[in-house]
């Protein structure tokens, strides 16, 4: 199922990226040096490398925020063989921070191309929303993105990822019902086996 397109962008990045990231936080919390080795649901991936993904995308929207450009190639410098969810922590704080304290209308180039800040938030809430449903798979706690949050997120999904850009980034969509969580529609749009949950309240 395709989301509904989404009519006009979010008033506030930084309110959503802050409630995916807190959410993020909750899947990371109580991860321990011996649940790094985990798979999770990004093929090839175990738990340890999801999380220095998650650590370099916090870092490139942070150098985003602070310097107005982002870079194409990451500078390197973390040690993949090291724990990373104290860096998580810190990076995410840092994140956080930068965007309540930046202009919406400010301008980030990335690859010369202008984006404003309110779209690379809600970008990013969605990488890191996504995420954080991954970590929570790996650690088998499963934990549904909360359900204000996955619908806003299914709403910009389309714009967020369109069609001819989500591959490699993305799978295909996988089939839902109807009657589906937001949750679980939003982790199936971008390609994900969502755990089957009822629709709830908010």
């Amino acid at each position: 199922m395709t989301p509904a397109p989404v009519t006009t962008w979010p008033a506030c990045g930084h309110r959503l990226l802050e409630r995916a990231v807190s959410y993020a936080a909750g899947a990371v919390h109580g991860v321990t040096p011996e649940l790094l080795s985990r798979p999770t649901p990004c093929q090839g991936w175990d738990l340890r490398m999801l999380l220095w993904h998650v650590n370099e995308s916090l870092a490139a929207l942070h150098e985003g925020i602070t310097a107005g450009s982002v870079a194409l190639s990451p500078a390197p410098g973390d040690d993949p063989a090291a724990d990373p969810v104290p860096t998580f922590h810190d990076r995410a704080s840092r994140l956080l921070t930068a965007s309540a304290d930046a202009d919406s209308r400010h301008l980030i180039t990335i690859a010369d191309r202008p984006i404003t800040l309110t779209i690379m938030t809600a970008t990013a809430a969605l990488e890191i929303a996504v995420h954080g449903w991954d970590i929570s798979q790996a650690r088998g706690h499963r934990r549904p993105i909360p359900h204000a949050l996955a619908v806003e997120l299914l709403e910009l999904s389309p714009l967020l990822v369109p069609r001819t850009i989500r591959h490699p980034l993305f799978a295909p969509p996988v089939p839902v019902a109807l009657t589906a969580s937001p949750s679980d529609r939003l982790t199936a749009f971008l390609g994900r086996t969502p755990q089957i949950t009822r629709k709830t309240a908010p």
